[in-house]
């Protein structure tokens, strides 16, 4: 069974580099999946879910697994939950970012006991190298808020009643300011901090209760507990158990007032699988969103790396980077490791040139051409309105959903920050905010626009591919 997990991995891991990421968000990532005997098994949570992704990936599923492993592997989709009873091991759900993560532990300093017990997943071979320190971290308008909490967290300042939890996509820093409290408060003095994720604090509680240790585990994490770190909420979904056991464990350590932070790839009402009373638990405190870099932001991050690692890096090849790569500081890392390490390795000097040659190698397929303009007009023509209806005043469906799709994939497809897209759709900062979470959320429930996300996923490809 474990050999067909594995080869899941693997399988996972190609079809996130072949397929676009709204498609992969939409069929892909919500599956559940199990080996049985003879079979994987992917949980679909609908019955029209489970037929998509039968007629349309299961043919490419099956041979990627197969090429994984070596021989063919039995695929079985079907309609299900993925909850887990407490006396069960929790199954398999399908992080993209779990599967391609290392696990480091995070040392203690000389003469002191290891404060964090729990070794967590490193976001990517570019960040292994650096510091997870407040000053390391580049601040920019889409992190300030976070920044300036999870820095008074760690310096013991009361937030109010319930936990600081951040919130943003992959890639935005949670994971270096969620181990920069820990860093700041072991450095004041806290002896009692741990710093865990999800899937880690999972599978220690399974365990606990196969072997009847479950008084043990909550001593731990409890009692022993002044400085409480969490990662990935939202692999909690579905896991009934652990949701409550970590619902009276925050509890617990707000009525005793140890500190608690809180990481998650959504704002905790959008985890639809949460339970309510663990969901408005995670929200009662300070809830800290995260956004993905801008172009000022990419560019000063780009410059702290460059001079922390004590090399040059020439003003036109740092603006290509800027302009090529539009994801998160981890892909904007990535890409800068790539270049360094080119030139390292080939024995030249960073130039133009070699940044290009770099960039073609960790650019992905929708390229940098794009920008709010080109989204905006492609939305426009696919719904069959006018540019100026989308800019408008109106409240009309035919009118609000277009727009709102339009500001959803000039977030994914530019570099674009929040203010310019709302300029360019004649709206102001919260607004497109506001508007990137009500996709999101319908994202999730609405399978006719996935339909129209991933058709124009794929216009947009096409457009950038040709520009490229």
């Amino acid at each position: 069974m474990p050999a067909r997990l594995a080869a899941w991995d693997g399988a996972l891991r190609r079809l996130s580099a072949d397929m676009s990421q709204l498609a992969l968000k939409a069929w892909i990532l919500p599956l559940g999946i199990r080996a049985e005997e003879a079979h994987l098994v992917l949980t679909a949570p609908t019955a029209f879910h489970a037929e998509r992704v039968r007629t349309r990936y299961l043919a490419a599923i099956e041979g990627l697994l197969a090429a994984e492993a070596g021989s063919a592997i039995a695929v079985r989709i079907e309609v299900g939950s993925a909850s887990v009873d407490a006396k069960e091991e929790p199954p398999r759900v399908i992080p993209i970012r779990a599967s391609a993560v290392a696990h480091e532990p995070v040392e203690a300093p000389a003469g002191r006991a290891p404060i964090i017990r729990v070794a967590a997943a490193e976001p990517a071979a570019a960040q292994l190298t650096l510091p997870h320190t407040f000053e390391t971290f580049v601040v920019g308008p889409g992190n300030a808020l976070a920044r300036e909490a999870s820095l008074a967290v760690a310096r013991g300042r009361a937030l109010g009643a319930g936990p600081l939890f951040l919130a943003g996509p992959p890639g935005t820093g949670k994971s270096h300011l969620a181990r920069a409290v820990v860093h700041e408060a072991r450095s004041r003095g806290a002896q009692r901090a741990i710093y865990t994720s999800a899937e880690a604090f999972t599978s220690e509680l399974m365990v606990s209760i196969r072997e009847q240790e479950t008084p043990s585990f909550r001593r731990r994490y409890r009692r022993e507990c002044e400085l409480f770190v969490l990662e990935d909420v939202q692999f909690l979904e579905g896991k009934n158990a652990t949701q409550l056991e970590l619902f009276h464990t925050v509890e617990h350590l707000r009525l005793v007032g140890s500190r608690v932070v809180l990481t998650g790839d959504r704002l905790p009402r959008e985890l639809l699988r949460l339970d309510p009373r663990l969901a408005s638990q995670l929200s009662s405190g300070l809830v800290a969103e995260m956004e993905l870099p801008d172009r000022e932001l990419r560019r000063d991050i780009l410059r702290d790396r460059a001079a922390r690692g004590g090399f040059r890096l020439p003003e036109d090849c740092l603006e290509l980077l800027v302009d090529s790569v539009h994801g998160s500081v981890r892909d904007l890392e990535g890409a800068l490791m790539q270049l360094v390490a080119s030139a390292a390795l080939l024995g030249r000097s960073i130039d133009r040139s070699l940044a290009e040659a770099a960039l073609r190698k960790v650019a992905g397929p929708s390229g940098a051409a794009l920008t709010p303009d080109d989204v905006i007009d492609s939305v426009a023509q696919f719904f069959g309105v006018r540019r100026a209806d989308l800019a408008s005043r109106s409240r009309r469906r035919a009118t609000l959903r277009p727009r709102q799709l339009a500001m959803y994939l000039c977030r994914q497809y530019t570099s674009a920050s929040l203010s310019e897209i709302g300029r360019a759709l004649g709206r102001d900062h919260p607004a497109v905010a506001n508007a990137l979470r009500v996709v999101e959320r319908a994202f999730l429930e609405r399978a006719p626009l996935r339909y129209q996300l991933e058709e124009l996923a794929a216009r947009l490809d096409r457009k950038a591919g040709k520009r490229s």
